[in-house]
């Protein structure tokens, strides 16, 4: 245990508590963070056993960490990255990468000067039957992909209860459906027909009450000569997301709900079950953590690179400017 690396978890609000406690889990490393709210940074040291310090400046004048997950407000990841990466820590930045460009270019060059290793955290990549049906497409049996559906909604404040009086609330800090929740399918997308080319979006705040941030929004997208559209909403009382995958030769569907994923391959036939997995919540990021503590190690590639968690940042941006402009735009 003595030689495990020392892990830094920046920031504990929902998500920062999340990886703190499946990065514990996983028993491959010894786990700390930091987080300026003391009342929160007694609480979360008392539930886990560990240490809790005021901010990563702290952290890192009293122990040396191999690595830290920078699960801070999104505005602050892009400085927080680039500091890190000067003082030879490994990252895993929770999505989105950032709020706009700023700083994003010097934090690559130095990601790459200093041989860094870093992962976006787009959660549903390590999700073995997403996994499954990419290998399967781009294994080419089914010819090229010429279109891809996605379906997702939720009731947001059933999961979030504070939806009003945190970050959500508010575009500034990465708030409403375009930052918050597209980003997740707009990389799964891209995972599977590259990045996004060009971008249109109809958006709207419709249900959510307390708030005026979108919580509809109808994506359609371009990657190449691919066909993509989103419909997603933060509303619907069942929690569901779908992933219609169109080829040349056949389909291929992933299902979050059921963690399952099928093909069909015959005219007037049905979807063919493959394989479907038995995930709670929490697995989710303890197949993150043990695949970004596979990384540190050198066994694996990161889930999501930093150039991949880049390219969603810029579709997302070209997404909010299409709003603005209420017409197509070029993801640049």
């Amino acid at each position: 245990m003595t030689d495990q690396p020392r892990l830094l978890v920046i920031g504990v609000g929902s998500i920062g508590e999340r990886h703190l406690r499946c990065f514990q889990s996983t028993g491959r490393c010894h786990v700390a963070f930091c987080e300026p709210l003391s009342e929160r940074r007694n609480e979360v040291a008392e539930r886990y056993a560990v240490n809790g310090y005021e901010s990563w400046e702290q952290a890192l004048a009293a122990e040396r960490f191999s690595a830290a997950v920078i699960a801070s407000p999104a505005p602050w990841h892009i400085p927080t990255a680039q500091a890190l990466t000067d003082r030879g820590v490994h990252l895993l930045i929770e999505k989105p990468l950032s709020l706009n460009t700023d700083g994003v270019s010097q934090l690559s060059d130095s990601i790459k000067r200093h041989g860094t290793r870093v992962s976006v955290g787009f959660v549903y990549r390590s999700l073995p039957a997403l996994q499954q049906m990419r290998a399967a497409i781009r294994s080419g049996k089914m010819g090229r992909v010429v279109q891809i559906q996605v379906q997702s909604g939720q009731h947001f404040p059933f999961y979030r209860p504070a939806y009003r009086n945190i970050y959500y609330a508010d575009a500034a800090q990465g708030g409403g459906l375009i930052q918050d929740m597209l980003p997740h399918f707009l990389n799964a997308v891209e995972w599977i027909a590259g990045p996004a080319t060009k971008v249109v979006v109809d958006a709207s705040h419709q249900v959510l009450p307390g708030v005026d941030v979108e919580d509809t929004v109808n994506v359609l997208s371009r990657h190449g000569d691919v066909m993509a559209s989103f419909t997603t909403n933060q509303h619907q009382p069942v929690n569901e997301s779908v992933i219609t995958v169109l080829c040349q030769h056949g389909a291929a569907r992933w299902e979050l709900n059921g963690h399952r994923w099928f093909l069909a391959d015959e005219v007037g036939g049905d979807w063919a079950l493959l394989q479907s997995f038995d995930h709670q919540r929490d697995d989710f990021y303890i197949l993150q953590a043990n695949a970004f503590m596979d990384l540190l190690e050198g066994k694996a590639e990161p889930l999501c690179s930093f150039d991949e968690g880049f390219a969603t940042l810029r579709s997302t941006l070209a997404i909010l400017k299409s709003r603005q402009s209420n017409a197509w735009e070029t993801v640049s």
